[in-house]
């Protein structure tokens, strides 16, 4: 008889089996995931939404809201993206407004904001077209709709449909997001009540990001290719090499480049190759001409970087242009010592360079919110907005001044003063006497063109990328095709409050050339406190400008070889102090690679077609006598 206190071990295991199979039985149509889930919501502080806003053309954009749990009677403020509002609006997962938002909405959610996200057209969960920085309705955009009007439609939308609200609305947002608002500037809903263009893209040809002075930035390839792929993320370019720097070397010009990777499938990069001059394409695009047509009365705050790796030319130009159309009243200026975007970060640093306390986060705490409260909040008092706020990089401090560039009427005598190329590789106030053939070459060699940074060179390392502005030029200052100029040791401070302005009378050997003039404080030898800055050359203003387009930013036309041109460009501001014992230094060079496509130094109708026979090497000569001295003009302040 079998004992079933005891069984042995087959017949306990298939006791036990049983057992459990009577317990759990699984069937075919079973499964450990749900037909739903539903997150408690009953511990967050907020509330999220979402929204499909109907355009008046009948398209739906996604939207997300998030308001505090509870809000009555709250401000609004909108960001329309290109970069998946849905992510913008998740920065942690969390049950607290605060965590979820990004770090530089902390200061309008500890003041009861509503914060809006939206995706432009076309891009991740909205419907529609994606056009890249779609021009406004006119000849280039037949349509009936822009981001001037979905902007309009989505604030119409929202006050109408967000009752926790007090019908009060404000723009804000960085680089694309920056070009939205300035977009949405160019035809304001009434609700609309403040702004803040954060480094937006305001002339893509001039300085923002596709070229600068028409040199080509070839990192706009993996942002095109990221942008156009596909409406959600799409993909960088594949590399053919661990080193961008050779990379774009072998493939040959930027468009073999693009070609050699498809990206000719892509209209927006075939647009931009199909216009390398500044052509009514580009033209018709310069926000800063725009809203100097169409003023707004929308009370606005100009955002950006002093060493603002992208966009470095919109902000600051579009508060010019609207200065000069008399509307200084409501617009105002603000740069910090930051990188691109980087206002809406951490702020206490870029590089090995260290500011007074976190300075993005003073900006947003001490100036931003209350200008938006002013005009958001029923109860805010007025706010203390400084017409400029301006960080000094050379004192490391802010400055709150009433105008830009510095006016005589704060007894300041802002003026241009020429800092001339000297014998001997020197700088000097003082014009050089007599004329002559006085100058100095270098061979400009396509094969071996000057690294931006320090090889090897990767786009998709983010922290190089950051803070390439103010990388130590002592990396390219010893090179024979980089000439170096150099003034003495300070006695007494040397003040700038402007743009300084390169002012170059060159030669070349070939038929087209690029300038790439560098303003570099060069700190002591020996930095006490600091040590690894001593002797530090960090670069306070440099840009590229094309030589073919000295005449004629429409109209190329090629270099006359072996005779003096003049170049003439802008350069990027700059509201800097160099101190004594430090020096000031010039670097002159003709290529800025691989972040600006090589010129070929032969004049080609298209430099994106240039072939490989096109690239020669070129002497360059730079004049330093009476009759065609070379200089910098400075913006200095008495």
């Amino acid at each position: 008889m079998l004992n079933v206190r005891n069984p042995p071990g087959l017949v306990r295991a298939s006791l036990i089996a049983a057992f459990f199979l009577m317990m759990s039985p699984v069937r075919a149509a079973d499964s450990d995931i749900p037909k739903a889930f539903t997150v408690p919501t009953a511990n967050q502080d907020y509330v999220k939404r979402e929204a499909m806003i109907p355009m008046r053309d009948g398209v739906k954009l996604y939207t997300v809201i998030v308001l505090p749990k509870g809000a009555s009677n709250a401000p609004i403020l909108l960001t329309r993206t290109p970069y998946n509002a849905s992510q913008r609006a998740t920065r942690n997962n969390s049950d607290r407004m605060l965590a979820i938002l990004p770090q530089g909405d902390e200061v309008f959610v500890q003041s009861g904001y509503i914060r809006v996200f939206q995706d432009v057209r076309g891009k991740y969960k909205s419907e529609g077209d994606y056009v890249m920085t779609r021009p406004v309705r006119g000849p280039l955009n037949t349509t009936a709709t822009d981001h001037v009007t979905d902007a309009y439609d989505t604030i119409d939308w929202l006050v109408k449909n967000t009752p926790e609200s007090n019908g009060r609305v404000g723009m804000i947002g960085s680089s694309y997001e920056g070009f939205t608002v300035v977009m949405a500037l160019l035809g304001p809903h009434p609700a609309l009540k403040v702004a803040a263009p954060e480094s937006p893209m305001v002339d893509g040809w001039m300085g923002d990001d596709w070229f600068h002075y028409g040199a080509f930035r070839q990192t706009n390839l993996d942002y095109t290719s990221g942008q156009t792929t596909k409406p959600g993320e799409g993909e960088p370019v594949r590399r053919d090499a661990y080193d961008d720097y050779e990379a774009f070397r072998q493939a040959g010009s930027a468009g073999a480049y693009a070609r050699a990777h498809g990206l000719d499938q892509l209209p927006w990069a075939e647009k931009m190759i199909e216009h390398p001059a500044y052509d009514a394409f580009w033209q018709g695009q310069a926000l800063d001409k725009l809203v100097a047509e169409r003023p707004s009365p929308v009370p606005t705050m100009w955002i950006q970087g002093l060493w603002d790796q992208e966009d470095m030319w919109g902000a600051i130009h579009s508060y010019l242009a609207l200065k000069a159309k008399g509307q200084v009243d409501h617009n105002y200026l603000v740069m910090g010592p930051w990188r691109h975007s980087q206002v809406n970060y951490d702020g206490y640093n870029l590089g090995p360079l260290k500011w007074d306390g976190d300075t993005a986060l003073q900006f947003r705490r001490d100036v931003l919110k209350p200008f938006f409260d002013q005009y958001l909040r029923t109860d805010a008092p007025k706010a203390d907005t400084p017409p400029v706020f301006i960080y000094n990089t050379g004192e490391n401090h802010w400055d709150r001044l009433k105008d830009w560039p510095r006016s005589c009427e704060e007894n300041c005598a802002a003026r241009l003063k020429p800092l001339y190329l000297e014998q001997g590789f020197g700088l000097g106030f003082e014009k050089p006497a007599g004329t002559g053939a006085a100058a100095d070459s270098y061979v400009s060699d396509p094969e071996k063109p000057v690294p931006y940074i320090p090889r090897p060179v990767r786009f998709a390392d983010g922290d190089r990328w950051r803070q390439w502005l103010v990388t130590d030029q002592r990396s390219v200052a010893d090179r024979t095709d980089v000439l170096t100029y150099t003034t003495g040791v300070l006695t007494s401070a040397v003040r700038i409050a402007g743009a300084p302005i390169a002012d170059l009378f060159a030669a070349t050997s070939g038929t087209d050339s690029d300038w790439v003039v560098k303003l570099i404080d060069v700190f002591p030898d020996e930095v006490p406190s600091q040590p690894e800055l001593g002797g530090y050359e960090l670069a306070i203003s440099m840009d590229i400008f094309r030589g073919r387009y000295r005449e004629s930013f429409e109209h190329p036309s090629a270099i006359p070889a072996g005779k003096p041109q003049r170049y003439r460009f802008v350069m990027p501001t700059a509201n800097h102090v160099f101190q004594p014992g430090h020096r000031i230094m010039v670097q002159i060079q003709s290529s800025w690679f691989p972040l600006y496509d090589r010129n070929p130094q032969t004049f080609v109708p298209n430099i994106f077609y240039a072939k490989p026979a096109d690239y020669v090497k070129a002497t360059e000569t730079v004049f330093r006598s009476a009759d065609q001295a070379s200089k910098v003009w400075l913006p200095v302040v008495e």
